[in-house]
């Protein structure tokens, strides 16, 4: 195999291994909130006190986290933003180069 096929290979790799570990961690997150809740309900417990979901809600966000990374959304910074700059850029040197021409 050629350089360049090693490492598409690799980065095909380590793709998978970043979905791989975003969904033990969406699976963990599910079994052990829903551990977490059923042993509230079981007790009899005010349900609705704020203080049992902390766990559900933070970890929650961290999730959400690593789904971004893993599937790699990211609204603020996308392909479009990326063109937008790249011309941005591209255009102040042109402008900067024909002030000396």
């Amino acid at each position: 195999m050629g350089k360049y096929s090693d490492d598409k290979l690799g980065r095909a790799k380590k793709r998978v291994d970043e979905l791989k570990g975003f969904y033990i961690h969406l699976t963990v997150y599910v079994v052990i909130n829903a551990f977490i809740l059923v042993n509230i309900a079981l007790q009899s417990i005010n349900f609705w006190q704020w203080g049992h979901f902390f766990t559900l809600f933070f970890w929650g966000i961290g999730l959400l986290v690593h789904a971004a990374v893993a599937f790699q959304f990211n609204p603020l910074f996308g392909k479009n933003w990326e063109e937008r700059q790249i011309k941005k850029y591209m255009d102040k040197d042109r402008e900067e180069a024909n002030k000396f021409s």
